[in-house]
C-alpha cells in the first residue's frame, strides 16, 4: 500500500467526527491515528467505534485527551493535526498552530467544499457568530412558520454524541420520551425537549450523511440547527447566521464565528432589546466589515416567566445555560434577565455551596460568577447539581436553561421557568425572506 499521511483529529465530540465521516473515512491517502478531546467532560479515554469508522480501522480509532496531543505527535510521527472544534479565540487556535508546527507537523482547518453534504431536499441553515447567540429560537420560528405554511419541516441538530456512539449514530427526537429512551444529557435535552414541546421532529447522532438521509424521508424541508458558532454541516439553499450585541465584534474573532458571517444570506441581530446602543451598532458594524450584501434582520428575545410573582423582592439561585456561561464566556443569560426584570433583591451565590462536578467546573470556568451552570454530563454531575441548588437557601429558583430542569433533578426550592422566543423588529422579517426564497 502507499504511504498514508498519518493525522490526529483534535476536537470535541462533534466537527471532528463530521470531519473524519465526510472527508477520511475510506480515503486511502491518510490514516487516522487518533482523535483528542477539550470542552466537553468524559469524551476522552474511549473510541470511535470500528461499526463508524469504516474498514480502514477495523479496531476503531483512540480517543485522548487533548493534553496527550504532543506525545501522540511524536509517538505516531504524526504528519498532520486537523483542528476540528468551535467557539474558540483566534489567539488560541493560533497558539495550537504553533505548538503543532513545532512539533514538526501540518496544522489545517477543514472548509465547506470538503465536508458539506448535500440534501436531496431544500435547506435552511441556522449558524452563528458565539455560543448561546440564539440559533435554537431561531429555528423554531422558522419551522413555525414552515408548518403553518403547510410544509413538512425536520430540524437536525449540531452532534452532541456523549454517550455510546454506535447507539447514536442516528436519533430521532419527537417526544419528551424520547429524551429518555436516547439517555440525553442536559445539554441534549436543552436543544432537544424545546423542539418537541412545540410538536416539531429533530434529529441529531455522530453520522450525518446517514441522517439527513433518514430526514428527507418524513421532509419537504429541512433545518440545520448549528451548535457554537461551528459552521453548517450541510449545504444550504438560505444561510442564517444569529449575531450578538452583547459581545459585540466577537465574531471577527473567535473561530469559526467569522465563517458563519461572510457565509451568511441573512444575519438576524438578536438581542436588541437587552443590548446597549453601543453594542448593537458595534456588532453590525463588524458584521457590515465582512459581509455588505447579507439582509439584516433586528430581532428580540423577549423573556417569559411561569410564575412572575415569585421573584419580586426575593433571594434568587438563577440556573443558566451551561456552554453558554462557560466556554461561550457571557456573563448572563435569559434567567439572570428574567431576574432583573421581575425586580429580584438579591443574587444568591452559588459558589459556597458548589459540591463535586460542580465544584469543578467553578474551578476550571472561574469567571463564570454568581451564576450556576447547569452542568448534567453524568449521572454524578446531576446529583452534585441538585445538592448545590438545594443547599443555596434561596428564596426562589430562577431556571433560565431551555429545558425545565425540575423535570429530571429533584428541585426542592420554589423554582421558576424563563423561556424565551425570537420576536423581530420592524423589516425585514424572517416571513418576507422565506416568501422572497420561495420556501413558503
Amino acid at each position: 500500500m502507499a504511504h498514508r499521511t498519518k493525522v490526529l483529529i483534535m476536537g470535541a465530540a462533534g466537527r471532528d467526527f463530521h470531519n473524519f465521516n465526510t472527508y477520511f473515512r475510506g480515503n486511502e491517502a491518510y490514516e487516522i491515528v487518533a482523535f483528542t478531546a477539550t470542552q466537553i467532560p468524559y469524551i476522552n479515554d474511549r473510541k470511535y467505534p470500528a461499526e463508524l469508522a469504516g474498514e480502514l480501522y477495523p479496531d476503531g480509532i483512540p480517543i485522548h485527551d487533548e493534553s496527550e496531543m504532543p506525545a501522540l505527535v511524536k509517538k505516531h510521527g504524526v504528519e498532520e493535526v486537523v483542528f476540528a472544534y468551535s467557539d474558540v479565540p483566534y489567539e488560541y487556535v493560533m497558539h495550537r498552530s504553533a505548538l503543532v508546527n513545532a512539533l514538526g507537523a501540518d496544522f489545517r482547518l477543514m472548509g465547506p467544499d470538503k465536508v458539506m453534504v448535500k440534501s436531496t431536499k431544500p435547506l435552511i441553515a441556522v449558524c452563528a457568530v458565539r455560543t448561546g447567540a440564539g440559533k435554537s429560537q431561531t429555528t423554531r420560528k422558522i419551522q413555525t412558520m414552515l408548518r403553518e405554511a403547510g410544509k413538512k419541516v425536520v430540524s437536525i441538530r449540531h452532534p452532541m454524541p456523549y454517550g455510546d456512539l454506535v447507539k447514536q449514530r442516528v436519533q430521532r427526537f419527537a417526544t419528551v420520551e424520547d429524551l429518555a429512551k436516547h439517555e440525553c444529557t442536559i445539554e441534549e435535552m436543552e436543544e432537544y425537549e424545546p423542539h418537541v414541546v412545540a410538536g416539531n421532529v429533530i434529529y441529531a447522532g455522530v453520522d450525518y450523511e446517514a441522517i439527513v438521509r433518514e430526514a428527507e424521508k418524513e421532509a419537504d424541508v429541512i433545518l440545520w440547527d448549528g451548535g457554537n458558532n461551528d459552521f453548517s454541516f450541510y449545504q444550504a439553499d438560505l444561510y442564517i447566521t444569529v449575531a450578538d450585541p452583547h459581545r459585540p465584534g466577537d465574531g471577527l474573532v473567535y473561530y469559526p464565528g467569522e465563517v458563519n458571517i461572510r457565509l451568511a444570506d441573512v444575519v438576524v441581530l438578536n438581542k436588541i432589546d437587552t443590548a446597549d446602543r453601543a453594542g448593537i451598532a458595534a456588532e453590525l458594524a463588524a458584521v457590515r466589515s465582512v459581509n455588505p450584501t447579507a439582509r439584516i434582520i433586528m430581532g428580540a428575545s423577549p423573556v417569559t416567566v411561569d410564575k412572575p410573582e415569585l421573584v419580586y423582592g426575593k433571594k434568587v439561585l438563577v440556573v443558566e445555560d451551561g456552554p453558554t456561561l462557560t466556554h461561550g464566556e457571557m456573563k448572563y443569560g435569559a434567567g439572570t434577565v428574567a431576574a432583573q426584570q421581575l425586580g429580584a433583591a438579591e443574587y444568591i451565590d452559588p459558589r459556597p455551596f458548589a459540591v463535586g462536578e460542580i465544584k469543578a467546573t467553578f474551578d476550571k470556568y472561574p469567571n463564570v460568577g454568581v451564576l450556576l451552570p447547569a452542568m448534567g454530563y453524568s449521572e454524578q454531575q446531576l446529583k452534585d447539581l441538585e445538592t448545590t441548588i438545594n443547599a443555596s437557601g434561596a428564596d426562589v429558583v430562577v431556571i433560565g436553561t431551555p429545558m425545565d430542569l425540575r423535570r429530571i433533578i429533584d428541585i426542592k426550592l420554589p423554582a421558576v421557568q424563563v423561556t424565551y422566543d425570537l420576536q423581530e423588529i420592524g423589516s425585514p422579517t424572517l416571513e418576507d425572506i422565506l416568501r422572497e426564497r420561495k420556501f413558503i
